[in-house]
């Protein structure tokens, strides 16, 4: 899959967060989901398909990750 242009992606994270940049954020980009750390938003970006994204959530959810 070649890498998606994230430049206009608008990046967010969980209203929770406390402003102290410790979580993820998520964007949806033409047909994927990136997900970065907030402590580097220039760093690595995790590209996967929104169906990998929903299968997580549903598992996260579930407590199926619990380890």
């Amino acid at each position: 899959m070649p890498a998606p242009n994230l430049s206009s992606a608008r990046w967010r994270k969980a209203s929770y967060t406390e402003g102290n940049n410790n979580c993820v954020e998520v964007a949806h980009a033409r047909g994927v989901v990136a997900f970065r750390d907030s402590k580097n938003s220039s760093g690595p970006v995790l590209v996967v398909p929104p169906a990998a994204f929903t299968g997580l959530l549903d598992d996260l959810k579930a407590g199926r990750l619990d380890g």
